[in-house]
C-alpha cells in the first residue's frame, strides 16, 4: 500500500509539473499573440498615446487569468498531498491498533 501511494504521489507530481510548464508555454503564446494588434496599431501610427497602455493592461489581464491556473494547480495539488498523507496516518494507526489488539490477545 505504501508504493502505491509513493507512486500516487510521484505522478500527481508529474502531472502538476506538466500543468505548470503547460499553463506558462500557453501564456507566452497568448501574450505573443494578443500582442499583435498593439504593435500594428503602433508601427501605423495609429492610437499611439493609447496602444501601449492598452497593451500593457492586457499583458497583465492575461497574467492574471494563468496566475490563477497556476495557484488553483498549486492548491489541488497540496490538497491531493494532504490526503495521501492522511491516507498513511490511517494506515499506521490502523496497523499499531491491530499490533496493540494481538498483544492482548
Amino acid at each position: 500500500m505504501k508504493k502505491t501511494v509513493e507512486r500516487a504521489e510521484l505522478l500527481k507530481d508529474m502531472i502538476q509539473e506538466a500543468i505548470e510548464d503547460g499553463a506558462t508555454t500557453v501564456e507566452e503564446v497568448h501574450q505573443h499573440i494578443a500582442g499583435l494588434p498593439f504593435d500594428a496599431l503602433e508601427k501605423l501610427g495609429l492610437f499611439e498615446e493609447q496602444a501601449g497602455s492598452l497593451k500593457e493592461k492586457q499583458r497583465k489581464t492575461i497574467g492574471l487569468v494563468y496566475d490563477t491556473i497556476r495557484k488553483v494547480n498549486q492548491e489541488v495539488g497540496s490538497l491531493i498531498s494532504e490526503q495521501f498523507a492522511a491516507l498513511e496516518d490511517a494506515r499506521t494507526a490502523s496497523r499499531n491498533m491491530d499490533d496493540k489488539n494481538d498483544q492482548d490477545d
